[in-house]
């Protein structure tokens, strides 16, 4: 295993900047995963630590060693890509040997690293098949089983899971997290879905037009996104955005939305009065029982999906989701409906910056 550090990366196709100059730090065995919209560079930064793309300024070093000039080979990295990329003709053994006859590995080495990465991957029944006679999920299992026999000191994932159904994702991210915890390699992991990310990762890095926008934990980013783009990128359904005005009065301070909703704010938040803000409300933060402040809206979109159902209401201005219980009474489209706002749940950015705004203690 090893550290991978990333000083001040850059990436130019011509007089065109993809990377603007990444500085990431991670640690031995950690599994980080990129996220982002596409375009925003994070297959092209993994491709960089991976030596498939050259850099155009800065440095990538795993270990204590900078890698820049190093072939992939030689930087001991094992890429597992979208497509498997196995050979056609080769069973799922020969797949898996093929890289460690290439580096002089005895056949006994090579059946002992097959056989354990086989009971790891559940792939014990399948070795003497080819690939075309595997599912997506065990093609997928192959790849990785080829990429663990290596041994590698770091694993580099680019997107495996988007050819895969709904349910063979799910069972594939599950695979991933425990191949993670039992050999601990340090892993990166390439994704523009945010629920893999939140559920594999030990810390999220969220990439924007190719810069950092925050990094953390997943629990972290979810609950203190650092400005309106996380806000919105990392959650499922979206944090719910609204305009509104910061208002002082002898009573305290207030948000006032557009259908001039009052909404109670900590006297320690940095607004002046009438600043142009943005409220963010998780859409499981609302409510149809208990206190706090109403939001009246018509009911625009209804979204069974078994144990939960989202509503989508024009209110405040705005559009506004919620997350109700599977068994809760369903409003029709066009009714009135009614949701409860704990002031506990708001997160305040500034209209301008988009930047998160902070108490003053």
């Amino acid at each position: 295993m090893a550290t991978i550090t990333l000083d001040s990366i850059k990436k130019h196709y011509g007089n065109v900047a993809i990377i603007h100059g990444v500085d990431l730090d991670i640690g031995d065995g950690e599994f980080v995963a990129l996220v982002g919209p596409s375009g925003c560079g994070k297959s092209t930064l993994l491709r960089m630590i991976a030596g498939l793309e050259p850099i155009t300024e800065g440095e990538v070093s795993i270990g204590d060693a900078v890698v820049n000039n190093l072939t992939p080979r030689q930087r001991n990295v094992a890429m597992v890509f979208q497509s498997y990329a196995l050979y056609p003709h080769m069973t799922v053994a020969g797949n898996m040997a093929f890289n460690l006859e290439l580096a002089g590995n005895s056949k006994t080495q090579i059946a002992q690293k097959i056989a354990e990465a086989a009971r790891m991957l559940g792939l014990e029944d399948l070795l003497d098949r080819k690939p075309s006679q595997l599912s997506g999920g065990q093609r997928q299992r192959v790849a990785m089983g080829r990429a663990v026999v290596r041994n590698p000191a770091v694993f580099l994932f680019d997107e495996p899971l988007s050819n895969l159904d709904a349910k063979l994702r799910v069972q594939m991210r599950a695979e991933i997290k425990t191949l993670h915890q039992k050999v601990r390699t340090t892993s990166i992991y390439v994704t523009h879905d945010q629920i893999e990310a939140m559920t594999l990762a030990d810390r999220i890095v969220v990439l924007n037009k190719g810069r950092i926008e925050q990094q953390g934990s997943p629990l972290e980013l979810y609950r203190n996104p650092a400005n309106l783009f996380v806000a919105g990128f990392i959650g499922s359904p979206s944090m719910n955005v609204l305009d509104a005005v910061a208002h002082r009065d002898p009573s305290g301070l207030f948000a006032i939305l557009g259908d001039y909703t009052r909404v109670p704010l900590p006297e320690n938040v940095r607004l002046a009065d009438q600043q142009a803000i943005k409220i963010g409300i998780r859409p499981e933060q609302l409510g149809i029982a208990g206190t706090g402040v109403e939001l009246k809206g018509i009911v625009r979109m209804v979204e069974p999906t078994g144990a939960q159902t989202h509503v989508t209401m024009d209110s405040a201005g705005g559009s506004v989701t919620t997350v109700l219980d599977g068994n809760s009474t369903i409003p029709a489209i066009g009714e009135g409906f009614i949701v409860r706002l704990a002031e506990h749940g708001i997160h305040l950015f500034d209209a301008e910056t988009g930047a998160r705004i902070t108490s003053s203690s």
